[in-house]
């Protein structure tokens, strides 16, 4: 075919055109893919396209994949994962990858990591309120301190509490009512433990060292060496379940109960402020939805857990169950009452959030008292010994 010559002239514009179109288009799925790829920056940068893709780093207070209270963080990691089609990607870090294990409030407030995850009463000392979000001795157990958290007000105590700190907390999940310990002695009285060295954090160490004793704060990868050594004479940990995988069996004889210092051990996700801030709305509601869900399944965990190992311990290495006596429990009762009076006296924010927390207490102890309490003493006494 013959082209006329206005048709010439314009035929190699064209050509250019088409090319230029291709290349542009080449240019922009190279960097999409690769923004898919590096996704970068933990404070989220936005790529190109219209989807943005971030990376978090989160630290731990627990060693890398420990079961129980290690699983929380690896399961908001995979839900956030799956719920977000993989915009958001949390690497989650063991207890001293990164910082050390009691590191993690400091890591998260100045930034260095965008998330964390641990127990808020380690931080009694910069945040004295934040015992109240993990466990009061003699307290709310788990089902009641999750209904306190979000329905009674204690959730937005908790973010005024940490505000000054750039951090966001939600529930991380919870352990049950936990074992009170295990010691090289019986106890038998008040008085066994006058000068006694045992890991007790929180409001209870403070409630330990005033019947006594001496409380002292260790990290879990520290305590099978501590007491096999002699620096500490006894501990408190979990419970069965995850005192089995530490092996403290080996190394203590008795293992004492009720859990009277941590009733119902809510542990924390701490999101820094400004990480949190820099998502998309979606992708804020998805962080939140998924610590929920993780906080609840560790739960279930703990729950369908402590049975079998509770069983092994005795019946497979011997271990001695004992219970307080009573007369020892009334005493720290006395003196937990003693602690909390002193610590709303000292700290406004602490006389605010527990004021909440006792209107709450008040409530849901007598609706209990006919209802799981109720049905958990007529089980005991229809049942007795015979299984369902």
């Amino acid at each position: 075919m013959n082209l006329a010559p206005a048709e010439k002239r314009f035929t190699p514009i064209i050509i250019l055109l088409l090319v230029a179109a291709l290349v542009a288009v080449i240019a922009l799925w190279a960097t999409d893919n690769a923004g898919r790829q590096t996704a970068g920056g933990h404070r989220g940068e936005a790529l190109a396209g219209s989807d943005e893709y971030f990376e978090w780093k989160l630290v731990t207070t627990w060693p890398k994949n420990f079961p129980g209270l290690g699983s929380a963080a690896e399961n908001l990691s995979r839900m956030v994962d799956e719920m977000s089609n993989g915009r958001l990607k949390i690497r989650v870090y063991g207890g001293g990858e990164i910082v050390p294990a009691l590191g993690v409030f400091d890591a998260v407030s100045q930034g260095v990591a965008d998330a964390g995850h641990g127990a808020a009463y380690y931080w009694k000392g910069k945040v004295p309120s934040s015992v109240f979000f993990t466990a009061v001795p003699f307290g709310l157990n788990a089902q009641e301190t999750f209904g306190w958290l979000h329905y009674g007000g204690g959730l937005e105590l908790w973010e005024e509490a940490y505000a000054p700190f750039n951090l966001v907390p939600m529930g991380g999940g919870s352990t049950g009512v936990q074992m009170g310990g295990w010691f090289n002695k019986e106890i038998n009285s008040i008085e066994d433990l006058q000068g006694l060295k045992m890991r007790i954090p929180g409001l209870a160490g403070e409630v330990f060292t005033a019947a006594g004793g001496t409380s002292v704060t260790l990290p879990g990868s520290e305590l099978y060496t501590s007491l096999q050594t002699g620096v500490i004479d006894a501990l408190e940990w979990v419970g069965p379940y995850n005192d089995r995988i530490l092996g403290f069996h080996q190394v203590a004889k008795y293992y004492y109960y009720p859990g009277w210092h941590e009733p119902g051990s809510v542990l924390e996700f701490i999101v820094n402020k400004e990480s949190l801030a820099a998502l998309p709305e979606d992708l804020q509601a998805i962080v939140r939805y998924a610590a929920r869900a993780s906080s609840q399944d560790m739960l279930d965990e703990y729950t369908g857990r402590n049975n079998e190992a509770l069983r092994e311990l005795i019946e497979d290495h011997g271990v001695e169950l004992r219970r307080f006596p009573d007369d020892v429990l009334r005493a720290l009762w006395e003196g937990t009452r003693e602690a909390l009076d002193k610590l709303a006296t000292n700290d406004p924010m602490a006389a605010k959030v527990y004021a909440s927390y006792s209107d709450f207490y008040k409530g849901v102890r007598n609706y209990h008292h006919i209802s799981e309490q109720s049905y958990i003493n007529l089980r005991d006494v229809v049942l007795e010994d015979e299984d369902f």
